[in-house]
């Protein structure tokens, strides 16, 4: 996320903290850099000279000037105003209303509003254990009602039929009386998107939002879009009394200026980041940590929020179990270990959220190519037969040819895979239980994967 700005503030942090006397000169030498530095990643110009002035104002004052460490206390400075420019801690979504609560979801066409909802979706079934109902306003996009009947499905909530001969607010008005009568806590509302902002689709959106009056309106935007986004957030805060935004592609953001601006321009507070394609990919959007990632300091708590949910305990418990029991460790186990990786959101996702030093230490190796080892790995292990995966020692030569051509690899690669499988169970032969994060380590270690820094 955003890694041009981070790679310069990063920079700029570690010069910092070894400044031993902080002076009007080397302040406004530093402010010009990070005035250089948001300005690239494509920030406002006003919210850049609000911050400028903001950050100035208090180095220049005693907190700084009076220090022992003037060095450590401007990177807090910078690191605080960072964070309230895009709105202090985490704002969270507002369900306080008689149920259903509805909320709409606002954006132009292509910054993901669809797909977004689904997500939404899951995150109040799984974290808020609320029950969600979609429909689809969108009765102009090709494919649209069905693309939301498919992701609500894999969310696992409930999608309410719509066509798109359908006036979009008759779809909604019929929603809400459905949700109504079968008890749903929630009421997600997919809007019609356009290519541009238009009087045609700010009148509709405005008509929805009268005739649903939702407990929370929040405007999706591509953070991709940078300068752009700021445009379409202040067209559609003048449109709509927005109650939040949600950023998402924040994962392909080189620049990260959209997340700077929105806040600020708006007066919206960013409630959800979308960190992957992938239905879970939705964070709730904690302005320090993010302002901790922009400075390169990371996201510790993050990261272990993401290794925790990823890792099934009940699996590591009966693993344990296995293999205090002397029954050995098989390629059955050792393909689970593998997909608990994948599950953890994938080795670049947790590498996102490593303080930096650690960050470029890590990425030494190449994430993509790491990446593709582990699915080719996948990939050898479901060529194998029940038998063959049990019983690993019955895998020679000819099956080896087999299961390579089933996979589609050399034989060479097998016999790497292999090799690597009985280092891995030489391991566990040594470890005692040892939980999952010591097994993740030496995963972790072995060829073609990335050491992870736990």
């Amino acid at each position: 996320m955003a890694s041009a700005l981070t790679d310069k503030l990063s920079r700029l942090v570690k010069d910092l903290r070894g400044q031993g006397r902080i002076t009007e000169s080397n302040v406004t030498d530093m402010l010009r850099e990070v005035r250089m530095a948001l300005l690239e990643a494509d920030v406002a110009l006003p919210v850049v000279r609000d911050f400028i002035a903001r950050v100035k104002e208090k180095a220049l004052g005693q907190e700084v000037l009076g220090s022992l460490q003037p060095g450590q206390v401007l990177v807090s400075i910078v690191n605080r105003e960072l964070s309230a420019t895009m709105g202090e801690g985490v704002s969270d979504i507002n369900l306080a209303a008689q149920p259903p609560a509805v909320i709409l979801m606002a954006g132009l066409q292509g910054a993901g509003k669809t797909t977004t909802t689904a997500k939404l979706a899951k995150h109040l079934i799984e974290k808020r254990k609320k029950k969600v109902l979609t429909v689809s306003g969108d009765v102009y996009r090709p494919a649209a009602i069905e693309q939301l009947k498919t992701v609500t499905a894999q969310a696992g909530a409930e999608w309410f039929p719509s066509t798109p001969d359908q006036n979009p607010v008759d779809i909604g008005r019929a929603a809400l009386d459905y949700a109504k009568k079968h008890f749903f806590d929630v009421l997600l509302v997919d809007t019609a998107g356009r290519l541009a902002i238009d009087e045609a689709l700010m009148l509709e959106i405005k008509n929805l939002h009268a005739a649903l009056n939702p407990v929370e309106t929040l405007f999706v935007v591509d953070a991709m879009q940078g300068q752009d986004a700021v445009n379409t957030a202040k067209a559609f805060k003048e449109a709509l009394p927005l109650t939040g935004i949600i950023l998402t592609k924040t994962d392909g953001d080189s620049r990260g200026g959209a997340a700077l601006s929105v806040r600020q321009i708006t007066g919206a507070p960013i409630k959800f980041a979308g960190t992957s394609e992938k239905l879970d990919g939705l964070e709730v959007f904690d302005a320090e940590r993010h302002a901790g990632r922009i400075l390169g300091m990371g996201d510790i708590v993050a990261l272990v929020e993401q290794v925790t949910a990823g890792v099934d305990i009940e699996a590591a418990k009966k693993l344990a179990d296995k293999v205090k029991s002397g029954a050995g460790f098989d390629l059955n186990d050792f393909l689970a270990q593998i997909q608990q990786m994948k599950q953890m959101g994938g080795l670049s996702s947790l590498m996102d959220k490593l303080p930096a030093a650690m960050a470029a230490k890590a990425g030494q190796v190449d994430m993509d190519k790491a990446e593709k080892d582990i699915k080719r790995k996948e990939g050898i292990i479901h060529s194998m037969t029940p038998l063959e995966r049990r019983k690993p020692e019955l895998i020679k030569a000819t099956r080896k040819r087999r299961i390579a051509a089933g996979a589609g690899v050399h034989v060479q690669e097998v016999n790497r895979m292999l090799k690597e499988f009985e280092q891995m169970q030489e391991m566990m032969k040594k470890m005692k239980g040892g939980g999952m994060m010591k097994l993740m380590k030496r995963l972790g270690g072995m060829k073609g994967m990335p050491k992870m820094p736990f």
